[in-house]
């Protein structure tokens, strides 16, 4: 089984008691699958930082899946994290492989829809990371084809299980807040300095790279807005592409706030909700990414637990009474769980492609109303 370092360390100031590391000895990640009576394999297509830190190790910790195949052109860094996985040197070499039932797709934005196009071509289903595609045009072009095909197609919103995110979803059904009036939630960084990587060339930028994430929680909340409003900017020197965001969507009563900076040293905040009844904030980032970067297996014990509870404020008398809310516990493995259960035809699709063109549709928008520097109607 996975080794253990005792007596455990803290990631991200969250104590996790028992520590498992990645990799997982040979034949780990296939003895999980193997102990659900019908493992379905899967070709995990890209291995750079989302496909190493995110999928493979979500994959390999949900039973019923086996990551089967990984398409890489550096197999010793695939083969050093998962031994015994087959590595193809494209994504033709996967999908000719009648065993594969499952492609995730985890490569840059830009490859997103052809190679989902040729995924579904060759009979399989289909997950990819977000964003759906590099354009609106394009995401539509993929969820077409693949309800003509009859076959899965789901994006990869994973922060629909943020601890933060699942923590206010409760607050809000159970009417600690009241009518929600205003809804602000931030993604801010300090990254000052330019890197040379894909995310920041022309095209690309931090509402194709954020933006899913912020949008899609605000239409998973409250439905679809009757206006957008975005003002996008380069801050860095020497930027390419935007590195700043800021969203406002317009509802009737309530106004969403969509922000996301990278040159903001005080990144603490993560979310100001604001209703009849109450206030909610919350600081600090849900720790389960910064767990999958130092190799802490999903699903070990402490995972997606919240060390920041967030501050729940209520009128009192002639005052207010502010009190801690510990977080429901973040929960990524939820989503490749419900993907296997929608394979086996028991279960629902997680994020089905109608709920992943909404956000692409809002992107589209928003790129439009900076352009022209006003607010545009849906």
């Amino acid at each position: 089984m996975t080794r253990e370092e005792p007596p455990g360390r803290k990631i991200g100031g969250f104590f996790f008691g028992r520590v498992q590391t990645l990799p997982l000895p040979p034949g780990e990640g296939y003895k999980r699958a193997m102990s659900s009576p019908l493992p379905f394999k899967v070709a995990l297509v890209g291995y750079g930082f989302v496909g190493k830190t995110f999928h493979a190790p979500l994959i390999v910790a949900t039973p019923g899946l086996l990551l089967h195949t990984v398409v890489s052109s550096d197999p010793a860094k695939v083969l050093a994290d998962h031994p015994g996985v087959k590595v193809a040197p494209d994504l033709a070499a996967a999908l000719a492989d009648a065993e594969i039932d499952l492609v995730v797709i985890a490569t840059p934005d830009p490859l997103h829809a052809s190679q989902a196009h040729a995924a579904l071509d060759a009979g399989k289903a289909v997950v990819i990371d977000k964003p759906f595609a590099a354009t609106l045009d394009e995401a539509r072009a993929v969820a077409d084809h693949a309800r003509r095909a009859g076959k899965l197609l789901s994006i990869f919103h994973n922060r629909r299980w943020d601890s933060d995110f699942l923590t206010l979803k409760a607050l809000i059904a159970d009417g600690s807040l009241g009518e929600v009036v205003q809804y602000e939630s931030h993604f801010d960084r300090f990254r000052p300095v330019v890197r040379d990587r894909w995310r920041e060339k022309p095209g690309a930028g931090a509402l194709l790279d954020l933006g899913p994430h912020l949008i899609d929680q605000a239409l998973q909340l409250f439905g679809s807005p009757q206006a957008v409003y975005a003002d996008l900017a380069v801050q860095k020197d020497g930027g390419q592409a935007p590195d700043y965001f800021h969203l406002v969507l317009r509802y009737p009563r309530l106004r969403v706030l969509l922000h996301a900076s990278q040159m903001t040293l005080d990144s603490r905040l993560r979310m100001a909700v604001h209703g009849t009844r109450g206030s909610f904030v919350k600081q600090g980032l849900d720790e389960q990414e910064n767990a999958l970067r130092a190799g802490i297996v999903p699903g070990s014990e402490g995972w997606g637990a919240d060390p920041r509870p967030g501050t729940l404020t209520v009128p009192d008398g002639e005052g207010t009474a502010s009190r801690a809310v510990a977080g429901v516990p973040g929960d990524y493995l939820a989503y490749y769980a419900a993907i296997r259960d929608a394979l086996s035809g028991h279960g629902a699709n997680p994020v089905p492609p109608e709920e992943a063109l909404a956000v692409m549709e809002l992107i589209d928008l928003a790129q439009r109303s900076a352009a022209e520097g006003r607010e545009l109607s849906l």
